[in-house]
């Protein structure tokens, strides 16, 4: 993967972004002072163990948490003084998530979940692929019918990866997307996501305690209890 090399507007950018839970004595900061950009295109690893801050991170990020203090920004435009329903509506028109789980709707079939992801995907364009052609580009033609249950956790895994490229989204957020995975299928989801950001062009940011999946990213950003502790370009 080559480097982003830019001098427009982030995609998305934080700034000096802190994250505290509870009050008093209880209180705990996930997040302290910490500055990240991420350019149109780029792939950026949030790498640390349990604690130290990355999902927090992704979910600042993406605008499913507002920080405590400090800026928060979308394509230039600030993301993080919205309140939650104007925020849901920047996720909504270019941002997606796939988490450890795959959280697939459990009585819709495999192209029935990617297909609701397309739809609810508001002001976008005329999308690129049908919800079953997505499921053939994540080797899944066969399973359109089939239900969550009916799936391996890799194949349920895809049909996330599939549902989120589904939203047309700029930036795809994936929070330990191989967690449940044995190593064999982890490898072939990563495979997956590589290939469709080599199609599709859209910015990566992956949370990983995995030393192996942080070094398929453009950039390295290291987290530990709750500060960017180490930044380092791939080559």
């Amino acid at each position: 993967m080559s480097i982003a090399t830019t001098l427009a507007t982030p995609l998305a950018a934080c700034r000096d972004v802190s994250v505290v839970y509870g009050e008093g004595d209880a209180q705990v900061a996930a997040l302290r002072d910490v500055d990240l950009a991420i350019e149109a295109g780029d792939t950026v690893a949030l790498w640390g163990p349990s604690g130290s801050g990355k999902t927090t991170l992704l979910h600042v990020l993406g605008g499913l948490i507002a920080p405590s203090g400090g800026e928060v920004r979308w394509h230039g435009e600030p993301l993080s003084t919205l309140d939650a329903a104007a925020r849901g509506r920047a996720r909504a028109a270019g941002i997606a998530y796939v988490f450890q789980g795959a959280n697939l709707l459990p009585y819709f079939t495999a192209e029935e979940n990617v297909a609701f992801a397309a739809h609810r995907a508001e002001g976008s364009s005329e999308p690129r692929f049908t919800a079953a052609e997505l499921l053939e580009l994540v080797g899944l033609a066969g399973k359109r019918e089939a239900l969550p249950a009916e799936l391996s956790g890799g194949e349920r895994q895809r049909v996330a990866i599939a549902r989120a490229v589904a939203q047309q989204a700029e930036l795809l957020l994936c929070d330990e997307p191989t967690g449940h995975l044995d190593s064999d299928t982890g490898t072939r989801v990563l495979d997956m996501i590589d290939a469709l950001w080599d199609e599709l062009g859209f910015a990566l940011a992956i949370a990983t305690h995995d030393v192996d999946v942080a070094a398929r990213a453009q950039r390295v950003v290291g987290l530990a209890e709750g500060r960017v502790t180490t930044e380092e370009t791939q080559p």
